[in-house]
């Protein structure tokens, strides 16, 4: 029987970097790392895309933030 699992990875990274964009790019290069290092994930797990967002501490997380925006 054919069956297909539409799975989603969610993490937050919290690391040093000058700028979003250098955030960004530390993570994509991990990332970029251990998907080459582990050719399952894209043979056998189908991954097709990985993204994300760099964002300041308490901008994205904040829930009085968060409901004064709305």
């Amino acid at each position: 029987m054919d069956v297909k699992v539409h799975w989603i990875i969610e993490g937050v990274a919290e690391l040093d970097a000058a700028t979003l964009e250098e955030a960004e790019q530390k993570v994509d290069a991990v990332l970029r790392d251990v998907i080459g290092n582990n050719p399952q994930l894209v043979e056998m797990l189908g991954a097709r895309a990985v993204q994300g967002k760099a964002y300041l501490p308490g901008s994205e997380e904040d829930p009085e933030n968060a409901t004064a925006n709305t």
